[in-house]
């Protein structure tokens, strides 16, 4: 058994808005932020998660997260059945549950309660999380998920032949994945807020270390998109996919318009082109658009808004977040989902940590349950990996394997300290 003794709550901050670092359509000024959370077992051990923010708000996170403590402190969490019955008591009381339900603040305060019991158990058991799913038994990821209002996509009758079928040739992809990483692409040269030169130079860097992908955000001015869009396609050349990130600016009508105006310089997929929870308004854009492919789920609430995307062929790529829905739990049910559907998984990373967290969802999903690399890629961004005690490595354009036990969530205490909001010193002094 682990119990629960305590919980800390942290409000870190980074001032990234100064450097532009992150800045895109609809969020030129991101602070990149961290409602952080640590565990306390009575066996000495610790747990670490968060929910990602951009800065303000951050505090309302934290706030959250307090509210929900009481409803960890004293549980067991060694054990995917105990880790499941932690992710429903946080998701189904009911009058916390009004305040969603299961979206939201309150959502967003669970999944950084619920990772960082997951970090527990995997830590306990001296392995990394993807390992450690890796070696659940079917019926114990089946039994890890709440399935209600899913099973007109999906039954868990299903999801255990999914998760059945794939326990054939798991060795041989656990050896590959710990061999040779998981595809990466990167949005480092992108964001908005960098000049032309900036993004020529960033784009050529990218190639020169190993992507075959990167990504441009787009949407604040059209003409301003086409002539960073042309520089960076003639820096990588023809053989480069370049996805394009909107971060939902656009209406309907205006998504494909604008798309349409880019289309010469051969998007591979458009991102985030209207409001996540737009399902029928992504779908239209798809079927407009094609062959141009459509993305979206960084912002998508939880596991029934991408039941209905797959449901509606609204999206050729499911972006899943590892703090947006209510930490792993959920996202094994919408790991499952899409595998049903045959839309492939590429997260959102970047951010604080985002990285360091997804790569486990992805290599997971390579070894137990969709068990192909095709067309699948996990975002990378280049900031913020120094303030983890286990941060992201790439080689090659690969993420390489985690192999300290976890969810490489843990945090440098001195960052804890430094960027702590408002009174660590990288605040006061500003």
């Amino acid at each position: 058994m682990s119990i629960i003794t305590a919980v800390d709550v942290i409000d870190v901050r980074f001032p990234t808005s100064r450097s532009l670092d992150g800045s895109d359509a609809m969020n030129p000024d991101p602070d990149y932020s961290a409602a952080y959370v640590v565990l306390h077992a009575d066996d000495g051990r610790e747990g670490h998660g968060f929910t990602f923010t951009i800065g303000r708000g951050n505090d309302i996170c934290c706030a959250a997260i307090e509210t929900l403590a009481d409803y960890v402190i004293g549980t067991d969490v060694d054990g995917p059945a105990a880790l499941g019955e932690l992710y429903k008591r946080l998701t189904h009381d009911s009058q916390i549950r009004w305040l969603g339900p299961e979206k939201g603040v309150m959502h967003l305060a669970a999944a950084a309660l619920v990772n960082a019991a997951w970090d527990l158990a995997a830590r306990r058991a001296g392995l990394p999380l993807w390992k450690y799913l890796s070696q659940l038994t079917p019926e114990e990821v089946v039994g890890c998920i709440d399935w209600r209002y899913l099973s007109d996509a999906l039954t868990p009758e299903e999801a255990l032949r999914i998760l059945r079928e794939a326990e054939a040739g798991k060795t041989e992809r656990i050896a590959e994945i710990e061999r040779d990483g998981y595809p990466a692409y990167t949005t480092s040269p992108g964001w908005l807020g960098y000049d032309d030169e900036k993004v020529v130079r960033l784009a050529r860097e990218a190639v020169a270390a190993g992507y075959t992908q990167i990504k441009l955000k787009v949407g604040a001015d059209l003409e301003d998109d086409r002539r960073r869009f042309a520089a960076a396609r003639s820096a990588v050349g023809p053989g480069i996919r370049i996805a394009i990130d909107a971060n939902q600016r656009w209406d309907v009508d205006q998504a494909v318009e604008w798309t349409k105006a880019l289309a010469e310089f051969d998007p591979w997929w458009i991102e985030e082109p209207t409001s996540p929870d737009d399902v029928l308004g992504h779908a239209a854009i798809r079927r407009r658009l094609a062959p141009v492919k459509v993305a979206t789920g960084e912002h998508v609430q939880n596991r029934i808004v991408f039941k209905q995307l797959l449901q509606a062929g609204a999206i050729d790529f499911l972006q899943l977040d590892a703090a947006r829905v209510a930490g792993v739990n959920e996202n094994l049910a919408i790991l499952l989902l899409a595998k049903k559907f045959g839309v492939p998984v590429c997260p959102h990373a970047g951010g604080v940590g985002l990285c360091e967290l997804v790569c486990h969802l992805s290599m997971f999903d390579y070894t137990s349950v969709s068990a192909t690399m095709e067309d699948r890629v996990i975002e990378y961004v280049d900031h913020l990996h120094e303030h983890f005690t286990a941060p992201t490595v790439i080689e090659g354009g690969r993420y390489q394997a985690p192999a300290a036990p976890g969810f490489s969530a843990e945090m440098k205490r001195d960052s804890l300290v430094r960027y702590s909001y408002p009174h660590g010193p990288e605040w006061r002094s500003n």
